[in-house]
């Protein structure tokens, strides 16, 4: 799945919270989630995503603008 990391960084700003906070509080690794941002968030699982939506309360349109992003690239 391809993600609006642009979109997704500026809910976890407006939050107030860090990429670290995020990560734990999504559990993942602080530098696994980093990796997935650089990727375009092509690795981050369907529950993890669903976490991410509940932690930075995402409504459900920002969500699906953010999720099924189509203009992502392939990171290698």
């Amino acid at each position: 799945m391809q993600v609006n990391t642009n979109k997704l960084k500026g809910y976890i700003a407006a939050s107030g919270m860090t990429q670290e906070a995020v990560a734990k509080a999504i559990g993942v690794d602080s530098s696994t989630f980093s990796r997935k941002l650089k990727c375009n968030g092509l690795t981050f699982s369907i529950g993890q995503m669903h976490k991410l939506v509940d932690v930075l309360s995402i409504p459900a349109s920002d969500a699906t603008a953010i999720f099924l992003y189509q203009n992502s690239q392939k990171c290698e």
